[in-house]
């Protein structure tokens, strides 16, 4: 079998969705057919996000203005991954324990909803730190999460994102607040999204496929690429977003395949065979 005829077995796709299908609202080319061929061919996408500042419905209208039909069903997020990681890490305790989030209030609402006992204010009795990507960002919470990190507070991050991508280029992320954090501080986070594997695992037990089935496409090796390495399933790599080809030799990491967008990967696995 080929790398071709192995890419065209796959029937889990899970999607990196800044850079990857779009860009701000604007759709790239070719994606909305790949996702309409997955669909039309039986297969399954799922899309992955880094994002903690916002929840699936935020993003199912935001697919919905770029034509794209979706449901909670269809996303699994940072937040997701937080999740698993603190019932995995703390059992029972986890919903005991206070939490103070340094991210949006989308995120302190996905939090609550789900039963952790959260806060964004500077209470004495916190266990645990949580910082996100956060378009909320103010110095009171860069303070408040010092003075915690200087307290010894357990600490964790939903993901190590350098940079989010826009229509005018690049603001920081949660990687980048986790660094200037650990310049102050000296302490570094535990990361729960990508690169780490867990949305891989919670994607494949979600919906019953196995590593074999499964591929990963994102824009950024660090995160997208890497989190299906160890996931250990094959990986796509897209060149419409953050990545470039240089960053193969830099970092070491190496995808399975490399395309210049979703809508090649589309017409390697479907051709002209389905369309919109």
């Amino acid at each position: 079998m080929t790398d071709m005829d192995n890419l065209r077995q796959k029937k889990l796709f899970l999607l990196d969705m800044d850079g990857t299908l779009y860009l701000d609202d604007r759709l790239f080319d070719g994606a909305g057919e790949f996702l309409y061929n997955i669909k039309a061919s039986g297969r399954r996408y799922v899309f992955l996000t880094n994002n903690s500042s916002k929840g699936a419905d935020s993003y199912i209208e935001k697919m919905a203005k770029m034509g794209i039909k979706t449901g909670a069903e269809d996303f699994i997020t940072s937040v997701d991954a937080l999740i698993f990681c603190l019932k995995e890490r703390y059992g029972k305790a986890a919903f005991r324990h206070k939490i103070y989030i340094m991210g949006t209030e989308s995120f302190k609402k996905q939090m609550k909803a789900s039963g952790f006992n959260v806060t964004g204010s500077l209470e004495d009795d916190i266990d645990i730190l949580v910082i996100g990507f956060d378009r909320e960002l103010t110095f009171s919470k860069l303070e408040d999460a010092c003075i915690l990190l200087g307290r010894g507070v357990d600490y964790f991050a939903t993901n190590p994102d350098w940079v989010c991508p826009t229509e005018y280029g690049y603001v920081p992320d949660c990687g980048s607040f986790a660094f200037m954090l650990e310049k102050a501080t000296g302490r570094k986070p535990e990361f729960v999204g990508k690169p780490e594997p867990r949305m891989v695992y919670l994607a494949m037990k979600r919906f019953g496929f196995e590593p074999k089935d499964t591929l990963v496409i994102g824009d950024r090796l660090y995160t997208d690429i890497a989190c299906g390495i160890n996931g250990g399933v094959d990986t796509a790599f897209v060149l419409s977003g953050e990545g470039t080809l240089d960053d193969i030799d830099k970092t070491g990491i190496r995808p399975t395949y490399i395309f210049e967008g979703v809508g090649q990967i589309s017409h390697e696995i479907f051709g002209n065979t389905l369309k919109l």
